[in-house]
């Protein structure tokens, strides 16, 4: 037990947490049971009714001899005795109490961060399914997963990371179905963590504990649905909640995880699986149409007859499908950094206005524009942004190596791609699976929109 002093405490409280040069932070000193008592809060994380009800049970409770705890209107109350736990409580939001003579120092939980609504995802839209999603409060998307998982095997484990910036972040599992091996190497991971602060939350948090920083695949997949961060969770993956962040991260996973959207599961098996293999479709063609068009241009070879391919293969046609890639891309990023009420006049200048105006002053021809704009729909159907982010970089890159090797380069270029992702691995699992290792159950299930089976899933 440390060595109590009232004076010296309050005077190294006042220190750490700056009183008197901050604004945000106060102390205010009171007289209870004829004991001097100072209480420190922050106005701004604080539900204000919950000061005045302290205040309130101090000196409305006639019986002294009653323990401070009874005095106390309050449903959570801890004691801590470490200043430095006490003034990081103060910092994320929690009252702390400091009385005249005793050794411990109150803690009471009154947070009321600010936060925006459980509104549902602009990137996870369904037409059927619920309309919450995750916020940047950790404690309310922990409870959006809570009520969906009644059962005590869900696991919460909190660990604090960032030296300054302590930054909450939460892993949970179910303790029946988690993949075991995956668990403990991102608890490892999680222990190793050493770094001064976690801004860019979720994101650093994943260069940090999963490795592979230089490649432009993800090897975890983010999400802002609680239904779906819940139903990964009954298929062996872990989640990772950070605080101030509106998406989770789940691991392990495979390439066919982030092609899986939940309007799938929203519809019948057949509807269902009707949606699923056009997706797959859609994210192949973002892939490999414009360089298959590229190739059969190039090498004067002509599939079907169509004026699709009636185009001069000049040496600036090259030029001209890379700034068609590129332009779409940078189309992509204004309108995500464009205002709602913006946006559609942006698409409608940059779609109708720029595009007429490049085709008629022939900087493009219309069949590049054509297949530009197919690959693009198939980006845009993606349902991992960073999914499609890593094909259109890897899908530049094959065009670069087609330009240098025609047909051989095509060739070369896929059969790197593929050596290059079944090297992958997240978190010990293959990147490929269920084609690396080939597992034609679960392959299947990939490819196949699953009915719902009346029985109890197979736990791990």
């Amino acid at each position: 037990m440390r060595e109590y002093d009232f004076i010296k405490d309050t005077t190294r409280l006042d220190q750490i947490l700056g009183i008197g040069q901050v604004f945000d932070i106060s102390k205010r000193e009171f007289i209870i049971d004829n004991k001097q008592a100072i209480l420190y809060f922050m106005p701004f994380l604080v539900n204000a009714s919950d000061i005045i009800d302290l205040f309130f049970g101090f000196y409305m409770t006639e019986e002294s001899s009653l323990p401070l705890t009874s005095k106390m209107a309050h449903q959570s109350i801890t004691l801590e005795q470490s200043l430095d736990k006490v003034a990081l409580s103060i910092l994320e939001g929690l009252v702390a109490v400091v009385i005249e003579g005793e050794n411990d120092i109150y803690l009471l939980d009154s947070r009321n961060y600010p936060s925006r609504g459980i509104n549902e995802p602009e990137t996870e839209k369904v037409v059927r399914g619920s309309r919450d999603g995750f916020c940047e409060t950790m404690a309310i998307n922990i409870a959006l997963v809570r009520r969906r998982i009644k059962t005590g095997n869900l696991r919460t484990k909190l660990y604090r990371i960032g030296k300054l910036s302590e930054t909450n972040v939460a892993l949970i599992y179910l303790e029946d179905y988690v993949d075991k091996k995956a668990l403990k190497s991102i608890e490892k991971a999680l222990d190793r963590v050493d770094i001064v602060e976690l801004t860019m939350t979720d994101k650093a948090l994943e260069e940090i504990v999963i490795g592979h920083k230089y490649t432009p695949y993800p090897l975890v997949r983010y999400t802002e649905r609680p239904d779906t961060f819940s139903a990964h969770l009954y298929q062996g993956m872990f989640g990772l909640i950070v605080d101030n962040s509106p998406s989770a991260i789940l691991g392990p996973v495979s390439i066919f995880d982030h092609m899986q959207h939940a309007e799938e599961f929203r519809q019948t098996p057949i509807a269902g699986t009707y949606l699923r293999i056009l997706r797959f479709i859609g994210i192949l063609a973002s892939f490999l149409l414009m360089p298959l068009w590229y190739m059969c241009i190039k090498m004067d070879y002509l599939p079907f007859p169509s004026k699709l391919f009636e185009i001069d293969s000049s040496e600036n046609l090259f030029l001209q499908v890379i700034l068609i890639e590129v332009g779409i891309e940078l189309l992509r990023m204004a309108s995500i950094h464009t205002p709602n009420a913006l946006s559609t006049s942006m698409g409608l200048i940059a779609g109708i206005v720029i595009g007429n105006i490049a085709i008629e002053l022939e900087i493009f021809t219309n069949a590049i524009v054509f297949v530009g704009a197919i690959s693009a729909i198939g980006t845009y159907i993606t349902p991992s942004y960073e999914l499609g982010l890593a094909n259109k970089i890897l899908k530049i890159a094959l065009l670069f190596f087609i330009y240098l090797f025609d047909f051989w380069g095509l060739v070369a270029g896929i059969v790197f791609l593929i050596i290059y992702l079944a090297s992958l691995k997240s978190f010990d699992r293959s990147y490929l699976f269920p084609l690396i290792p080939f597992n034609f159950k679960q392959l299947v299930k990939q490819v196949i929109r699953v009915p719902y089976q009346n029985k109890h899933p197979k736990r791990k």
